[in-house]
């Protein structure tokens, strides 16, 4: 553990001061808590946790150090990092360095020695800005910084209400993931990069299904022109009521009767091109023990979750789109707090989940949506 003192500040003006933990530094960011017991690797580098400082509820961080292999994009995404105890050392035979080594050479600024149960109950109330600050920006001039300057800092960054950050992390040019060799393709899926995780077409492709990987910034027409069998568009970062682009994207989509899968953000934007709302929730779902019922079959589900808004549609009897594209059921709920967690539309052949299907990392249960999505388009040819 780092000798450095790093200190923590919410935007309600509370302090946590522990040691420093990757960089030292600066940042800011909203701070939620993510309570999986495993799959740090693959929680720092998903892009839907841009802009977050992320606080590990588990309580161990770091044992099995960080590989190549295991990494869901191409850096990691978090905008600050909070453990309680991080490993002394890496002990696993796929270790290719420590996960404090992989933080500072990113530029992660962490934090860790600091009682994060305590945090938690305290976010449990409703997440909110924070920034941690350690070396020169804790200090100046030999001088501890005033934690009244530092809240002013806190207060002074965006908020994710708002914030329209999925063309932030989306990739600048289309590529491809062919199915393994001696696969068969039996489709060919667009899939729009809103901060898609690299398991998502791994499992598509493992199905036969051939998938151009677009930006998040590609108009329907774009996308159409390829001549896809489906379109799928995944999880992402912000606020769902400021990505305007996608959803006007989606709504063509939908009008040209395109089998349409989505997850997490994408559950979001199918929710707003059928014309329901989206809303903030106190503290949000980050995890990879959300249980969810399927609404048709009563089977509940474990997922991996990671999100922070949901979408508001009427759970029970199904509704009429408020867009005008037919009736809609909510297929899934959250067990927790009763969020709408799934959208199957019942006049066009579209479908969507809030959680994590390709499970990286988190549990298998819901898997069979990829073959789901099979099913849909072909039933459309």
């Amino acid at each position: 553990m780092s000798d450095t003192t790093a200190i923590l500040v919410l935007e309600d003006g509370q302090t946590f001061e522990g040691a420093a933990y990757g960089a030292t530094g600066e940042t800011l960011g909203e701070i939620v808590f993510n309570t999986g017991m495993t799959g740090y690797q693959e929680t720092l580098t998903d892009p839907s946790y841009h802009r977050q400082i992320v606080v590990m509820t588990a309580p161990h961080i770091g044992n099995t150090g960080v590989n190549d292999e295991d990494n869901e994009s191409r850096q990691i995404w978090v905008a600050g990092y909070v453990v309680r105890d991080p490993a002394r050392r890496a002990s696993n035979w796929r270790a290719q360095r420590t996960l404090d080594e992989d933080l500072e050479s990113q530029g992660i600024v962490g934090i860790s020695g600091i009682d994060t149960r305590q945090l938690t109950r305290i976010l449990r109330e409703g997440v909110m800005r924070a920034g941690i600050f350690s070396g020169d920006a804790l200090a100046s001039g030999g001088e501890r910084i005033p934690v009244e300057q530092l809240v002013e800092r806190v207060r002074a960054g965006q908020e994710m209400a708002g914030a329209h950050l999925a063309d932030e992390v989306s990739i600048p040019d289309l590529y491809v993931v062919e199915p393994p060799e001696g696969t068969e393709e039996i489709a060919h899926v667009v899939a729009v990069d809103l901060g898609i995780k690299a398991m998502t077409p791994e499992q598509m492709a493992k199905r036969g299904i051939r998938i151009t990987v677009v930006p998040s910034t590609w108009t329907a027409e774009q996308i159409l022109a390829l001549e896809p069998d489906g379109v799928f568009m995944s999880n992402g970062p912000g606020d769902p009521a400021a990505a305007a682009g996608p959803v006007a994207a989606l709504k063509q989509i939908l009008d040209a009767k395109m089998p349409f899968f989505g997850i997490c953000f994408g559950n979001q934007m199918l929710g707003r091109a059928l014309g329901y709302d989206t809303y903030k929730l106190k503290f949000g779902h980050r995890g990879i023990n959300q249980p969810v019922m399927d609404m048709t079959t009563r089977k509940v589900e474990i997922t991996s979750q990671n999100h922070g808004f949901a979408v508001d549609a009427p759970i029970g009897e199904p509704s009429v789109s408020p867009a005008g594209y037919g009736r809609v059921l909510v297929s899934h709920v959250g067990l927790n707090d009763n969020v709408v967690e799934g959208l199957e539309c019942l006049d066009i052949p579209a479908f969507s989940v809030q959680y994590h299907p390709e499970a990286a990392a988190g549990p298998h249960d819901a898997d069979y949506l990829f073959d789901r999505f099979v099913d849909v388009m072909k039933g459309a040819r």
